[in-house]
């Protein structure tokens, strides 16, 4: 949580866009075969959601 409260808004728009990716890109890879971590796209959203909140305290 500290490290996302330290970056700026450009770094958090960047990091925003990557960890959307991450999901995407999980969500469709593992369409035909197993997965190892099932926890990750759980964790990478949790994330998401972390980077949004904090956007939007920074917004109001």
């Amino acid at each position: 949580m500290k490290e996302i409260k330290e970056k700026n808004d450009k770094d958090l728009a960047a990091f925003l866009t990557e960890k959307r990716e991450e999901v995407r890109v999980f969500r469709f890879g593992t369409a035909g075969s197993k997965v190892r971590d099932v926890r990750a796209q759980r964790k990478t959203r949790r994330m998401i959601a972390r980077v949004l909140t904090e956007m939007n305290a920074r917004k109001a």
